[in-house]
């Protein structure tokens, strides 16, 4: 199984790359840096990017970039997704570059979700300095946050992720969004890779057009969180999910579209888990309180 260590970046596709600035630097709070070819790097603590954004004719989530310690652990991993039958292509020069690693390869799961794998971070190691005076995010040995993918074939994905990928089962959600009985019930697995973060990767159980249901951004006060509000207000950012805590992560967070088509969890107060004492469980509803979702399709 391949040794994935967190999740190091997230490349998205963008037919207005521009838009992504504005929406770093005036929301999130990032620092965006040109990027070559087009691309923009969107810098969130001391490496020179932890989101890529890539000229595109469509706006969507591209890929995950799952960082891995070694070469040999790089090796390692295109054996085992060549074992598996997964077609794997080994990233050209100017690829590998603009991601700022020593190698690079990828593949795609059985959904059609893109997995990217690296290793040796190449970074100028200038400190983060948000442009609205975000003190920093959460990030380290945990990686930039998580990301939520759809699954429309859900089993093959599941086992795909868990017996090559080497992810670890964190929880289960059977849920509904809404309180509406008709409502399809959704699966949703929670997983985790070799850090302390509740997960990395999830996948739910339908196929949505952007490729991606969410990515998360933590902050280490929830003032940041509530100062992240009020500019989505000021901004007149469309929001997605009004502020609550979730049952599993015990994340405090709400969420809001991204130019990606897909949403952006900012949240604060993740938990952080010691796996060898942890125990699998289910959760039926998705928060312990907030997150109203129906606010997204007002």
């Amino acid at each position: 199984m391949i040794d994935v260590r967190a999740l190091g970046y997230v490349v998205v596709q963008s037919a207005k790359v521009d838009n992504w600035r504005d929406y770093a630097e005036n929301v999130l709070g990032m620092q965006a840096q040109d990027a070559a070819g087009g691309a923009l790097y969107l810098k969130m603590d001391e490496r020179d990017f932890r989101y890529l954004i890539v000229p595109g004719d469509t706006d969507r989530y591209l890929a995950s970039g799952w960082e891995l310690p070694d070469a040999a652990a790089f090796d390692d991993a295109v054996r085992a997704l060549e074992l598996s039958g997964a077609e794997v292509v080994r990233a050209g020069a100017a690829e590998t570059a603009l991601r700022r690693a020593q190698a690079m390869a990828w593949c795609v799961d059985p959904s059609g979700n893109r997995h990217e794998f690296f290793w040796g971070v190449r970074a100028d190691f200038r400190r983060f300095v948000s442009p609205l005076g975000v003190p920093g995010f959460v990030t380290g040995s945990m990686g930039l946050g998580h990301a939520v993918l759809p699954a429309p074939h859900f089993d093959a994905t599941d086992a795909f992720l868990r017996n090559v990928m080497g992810f670890e089962l964190s929880d289960i959600f059977r849920v509904r969004f809404t309180d509406d009985p008709a409502e399809p019930e959704k699966r949703i697995h929670f997983l985790h890779c070799k850090n302390a973060r509740h997960h990395s990767l999830a996948i739910m159980d339908l196929a949505v057009p952007s490729g991606c249901i969410h990515v998360m951004a933590e902050v280490d006060s929830m003032d940041e969180v509530g100062r992240a509000l009020d500019r989505v207000a000021a901004q007149d950012v469309k929001l997605s999910a009004t502020l609550g805590r979730h049952c599993n992560d015990h994340m405090i967070s709400f969420y809001m579209k991204t130019p990606g088509g897909f949403d952006l969890e900012y949240g604060y107060g993740g938990l952080t888990v010691d796996w060898a004492q942890h125990s699998v469980y289910e959760a039926t509803r998705v928060s312990l309180w907030g997150h109203d979702f129906s606010v997204g399709f007002r």
